[in-house]
Parts: structure tokens; C-alpha cells; sequence
């Protein structure tokens, strides 16, 4: 799987008991933070609650040119699970 497809899987798939905010880090090397998404085929909407210095609240970027994604809440690693994460050192 490529990374593309790899981040739309991972935003389509959001686990319901996983809060919808957090932070994108480009491959511009920005960090977009945001509060909400919505996904198309090959983009993420990504929506802030504080506007950016020229005020835009939504940022579209397509999913290959995301590098990194940052949660700002704290989460338990039973909550990655439906995303396919796993305790390390266990088969």
C-alpha cells in the first residue's frame, strides 16, 4: 500500500471513539491543525476551529502530500486497533 493510500484509509476508517482533532504535518512542512475532516477519493478537507493569519478556516489537501499526522488528545492503544495497530513485539 502505498502512503496515499495508506492516509485516506486511515481518515475513511476513523475509529468513532477516536476524537476528529489533531494535527497535519505537510510535506510543505506545515502543521495544519484541525478539529474536523471530511474525505473524498483522493483528498482530506480538513477543518480548523481558528481561522489561519489570512483567515481561511478549511484546508483541502490531498492525501500524498501528508507526511505526518499529530493527535492532541490523550489515547489509550486499544483505541488504534480497528485501524490495524497492535502492541509492538507481539505477532
Amino acid at each position: 500500500m502505498n502512503p496515499s493510500e495508506a492516509w485516506k484509509a486511515l481518515f475513511s476508517d476513523w475509529p468513532k471513539g477516536l476524537s476528529r482533532k489533531g494535527l497535519v504535518v505537510t510535506k510543505y512542512d506545515e502543521q495544519v491543525p484541525f478539529s474536523d475532516f471530511f474525505v473524498s477519493d483522493t483528498m482530506v478537507l480538513l477543518e480548523r476551529s481558528v481561522p489561519d493569519t489570512i483567515g481561511a478556516r478549511k484546508v483541502i489537501l490531498p492525501f500524498e502530500q501528508i507526511a505526518a499526522l499529530k493527535l492532541v488528545d490523550v489515547v489509550k492503544g486499544k483505541a488504534f486497533e480497528p485501524l490495524g495497530f497492535r502492541p509492538g513485539g507481539k505477532a
